[in-house]
């Protein structure tokens, strides 16, 4: 098959293994979208900012985009299409990112739709819960962080945040606590319009190739 092939739209949903509850998406992607644009997709809809190494694991073999000093793929990511695969509706597949401290995805292809003209793609549709903080040391290092961050626990940490700032007065110090505060305290607010508009900000722009993705998700 070709890019020029008749287009439909794959349903996907993907969670983080290890985490619960369960961290999920549910996205929208031409079937003519490459392994590389699925791979910005995934990055945008978890509020990641691809400094780390990933790899998709499809039956038996990697792919990936290949960086100097990381791991080399001997398929381009970017001329690898979803519709070359013919994934079967239920089919599953593996996206990996971090190698150090790993999250992995579990990708499942739930329906095969008709292109709409009138949606832009990808599209995200559904989803619970912020992604983890990418740097936060895996799935487990995670749980222990949400077991931590109890709501008591977040009160006290604002109120010594306090105390700390009334008597060293150091706004950058005291601002780095309260955006880590902020997000154990609202992990849970899963803001799918904003997600949508860093997707079409990245992908329907047309220097997008001139944007990273912590430039789009700046602008929110």
């Amino acid at each position: 098959m070709t890019p020029q092939s008749p287009i439909e739209v794959y349903q996907f949903k993907f969670f983080l293994k290890g985490i619960s509850p369960m961290i999920w998406r549910r996205i929208l992607v031409k079937s003519n979208s490459s392994l590389a644009d699925l791979h910005y997709a995934i990055q945008i809809t978890m509020g990641w900012s691809d400094t780390h190494l990933h790899q998709f694991d499809i039956w038996g073999k990697q792919y990936g985009l290949s960086y100097d000093g990381g791991i080399i793929f001997p398929d381009k990511a970017r001329e690898v299409y979803l519709q070359h695969f013919q994934f079967r509706v239920n089919e599953k597949f593996i996206y990996k990112y971090n190698f150090f401290a790993p999250w992995e995805h579990e990708i499942r292809l739930e329906k095969k739709l008709l292109l709409d003209s009138k949606k832009t793609y990808p599209l995200c549709i559904a989803g619970n819960y912020v992604s983890p903080p990418e740097d936060c040391g895996g799935p487990k290092a995670f749980m222990e962080l949400i077991d931590y961050y109890s709501v008591w626990r977040i009160e006290e940490e604002i109120l010594e945040a306090l105390e700390e700032y009334e008597a060293e007065r150091d706004p950058a110090s005291f601002k780095e606590t309260l955006e880590n505060l902020q997000y154990w305290a609202s992990r849970h607010k899963f803001d799918r319009k904003k997600i949508n508009r860093q997707l079409q900000r990245y992908f329907n722009n047309p220097s997008n190739n001139q944007l990273t993705l912590e430039e789009i998700q700046d602008e929110d």
